[in-house]
Order: C-alpha cells, then sequence, then structure tokens
C-alpha cells in the first residue's frame, strides 16, 4: 500500500509546510527600503533560484540584469516617472486621487535593482513546448522570478516588482539584444516595513478574493 500524508516518499514535514505556507502569506511587494547594501552573499543565494527554476524545454530563458551605475539608474527612474504621470493622467476622477498617493516605486532607495528579461530567441530547448506556445519562456521567466521573490523573503530581503515603465525605453536605455522581452523591473533590499495586508488592500485600491473560483467541464 502506498503511504499517505508525510510518509509518502518526497513529501516534506509539517512543520516545513507550515512555515512554507507562512512565507507565502508573508511575501509582500515591497515599494519602502532602508538604503543600507544588501548582503552579497544572501543576494547570491537569491539569485541562485534561478537555477533551480522550472522552464519550457529546459530553455532557461531569463536574462538578467543588475541596473548599477548612477546613468543606468537614472534612466529607468525617469522611465518610471513619465509612465506613472501617463498612467495618473487616464485615472477617472474618482480614482486619481486615490492613484496619486500609493507609492509605486521603490526605485530610489533599493539598493538593488534587478531588469529580468525573457530571451525569446533563445535556441536551448530546441523549441519544445514553445513552438505552439512561444509565451512559456516567458511564464517560465515569472516563475524564476516567483522563486526569486519567496528565496529573498526567507533572507529577510524585501522585492518589490515594477510594472510601470516603457519597455521599449528600457531596451533602448540598457542596449538590451533585440530579442529581449521585459518581464519585470525588481527593487531588492531590506524592507521598512513587512506589513501582513498588502498596500493595495490596505489603501483600499482592491481587496483579495479569499477563495480561488474553480470551473468544471
Amino acid at each position: 500500500m502506498m503511504p499517505t500524508g508525510p510518509e509518502r516518499p518526497g513529501a516534506f514535514a509539517p512543520e516545513f509546510r507550515a512555515e512554507l505556507a507562512r512565507l507565502m502569506d508573508r511575501r509582500r511587494d515591497v515599494r519602502r527600503f532602508h538604503t543600507e547594501p544588501v548582503d552579497e552573499a544572501a543576494l547570491t543565494r537569491c539569485l541562485d533560484s534561478f537555477l533551480t527554476a522550472p522552464s519550457v524545454g529546459l530553455s532557461e530563458p531569463w536574462r538578467v540584469i543588475r541596473i548599477e551605475s548612477p546613468a543606468a539608474r537614472a534612466a529607468a527612474l525617469a522611465n518610471f516617472e513619465a509612465a506613472n504621470a501617463a498612467a495618473l493622467a487616464h485615472q477617472g476622477r474618482d480614482r486619481a486621487a486615490l492613484y496619486a498617493r500609493l507609492k509605486l516605486s521603490g526605485m530610489r532607495d533599493a539598493p538593488v535593482q534587478l531588469a529580468v528579461y525573457c530571451d525569446e530567441t533563445t535556441e536551448r530547448g530546441h523549441g519544445l513546448g514553445a513552438a505552439t506556445m512561444p509565451e512559456m519562456r516567458r511564464y517560465s521567466v515569472v516563475a524564476a522570478i516567483t522563486q526569486f521573490w519567496l528565496t529573498a523573503r526567507a533572507e529577510g530581503l524585501g522585492t518589490g516588482w515594477v510594472s510601470i515603465l516603457d519597455p521599449d525605453r528600457l531596451a533602448r536605455d540598457l542596449a538590451v539584444p533585440p530579442g529581449w522581452s521585459l518581464v519585470g523591473y525588481l527593487c531588492v533590499g531590506y524592507a521598512r516595513t513587512l506589513d501582513r495586508v498588502p498596500e493595495l488592500e490596505a489603501e483600499g485600491w482592491e481587496t483579495r478574493r479569499g477563495h480561488l473560483p474553480i470551473e468544471t467541464r
């Protein structure tokens, strides 16, 4: 008879599963950072999580650029500020004031900033699974970012995903190859606060469902 529960081969102990659930519950999208440098050994462990991430056809299409120079950081920040101003201008009257007070980027303070791209032209994986669904390469990069995010939280680091950007402008500023597409711009550092409630929920922008809608066919 096949063992059940924690005795099933490959299952982790209940204590580990409880800690994993707590880790996922405490993951936050961080926008407020201390400016102190991040421990490089901890950051390396976080980046190493990319090496174990799943990818379509084992293509490992993620490409990571560490944004360090003052010029590159200034260009990325200016990109965000322009995109954010445009987004504010498109908000309806009832949402504009709320949008304006949201803090949507930690780019001014985060000591580590990473632009994570998908190499849409990679030959790794020999096209397995991507011929019919090429977007699977980008989904693979998202999965890798998720692993990084959780690893960073376990290391005591906060991560913020900045999506209010012009990808084409950022690609020009960073001189990335033409076959790369932006998936995530990440701010990483020690968080000033790690609230239990997501900031957008606390500010009244949106609420969590609290349940998973599942349909059957």
